[in-house]
């Protein structure tokens, strides 16, 4: 078996989503046995001319369809727009329709995490806007649980339906160490998840 990875998979336009990216790799590297590979999806231009460099200027490169379909797990991040994720990570989730043909994706662990500029700014219901296409798609869903003590104790980000951070009205608010310590949770249990059902499958091979 090729070495196993969970795909953290992101768009993130002033920064905040991409350090929950950034957290979320270091919790998964935390478990021994399992990578985490990042990556990132073009901005969806209003000019119908305009076309994004094969590779962006900087950060992570973007997702192909390979990196999806040969991933163990997935983590998938956006920041809300309108208690929705962004269009850009819409965009290339509607391009996966071959991968739920042949389902590529089915029994494999999958997680979601956003930010927000404002407290009440719609957390919870762009989390669960993208766990609608990973349900499609025949993963299995995993957020963070009530044993991760700083669930009891943010103030600003972190659910149960998975990772969040308020990124302030100047989306320029670091990341709390509530929010960072649920975050890497979150990454650790994922990779826990990815490991123990690569490793199931690959013995009913």
């Amino acid at each position: 078996m090729a070495s196993p990875y969970v795909l953290v998979l992101y768009y993130s336009r002033s920064g905040a989503t991409r350090q929950l990216a950034e957290q979320m790799v270091a919790g998964i590297e935390e478990v021994d046995g399992i990578s985490a590979r990042l990556r990132t999806v073009p901005a969806v231009s209003t000019e119908c001319e305009a076309v994004a460099g094969d590779i962006p200027a900087e950060g992570p490169v973007y997702a192909s369809l390979d990196d999806l379909r040969y991933c163990s797990g997935l983590a998938l991040g956006s920041p809300t727009r309108f208690g929705n994720m962004a269009a850009a990570l819409k965009y290339f989730l509607d391009s996966t329709s071959t991968l739920w043909m042949n389902g590529a994706l089915i029994d494999k662990p999958a997680t979601a995490f956003t930010s927000t500029s404002s407290i009440h700014g719609g957390q919870e219901s762009t989390l669960l806007s993208m766990v609608n296409p990973l349900l499609h798609h025949g993963m299995v869903y995993a957020g963070i649980p009530y044993s991760a003590d700083e669930m009891f104790q943010t103030t600003t980000g972190g659910t149960p339906y998975g990772g969040s951070h308020f990124a302030g009205p100047n989306n320029d608010r670091p990341l709390d160490s509530d929010e960072q310590a649920l975050i890497r949770f979150q990454g650790r249990r994922l990779g826990r998840l990815a490991l123990a059902l690569a490793l199931e499958s690959l013995r009913h091979a």
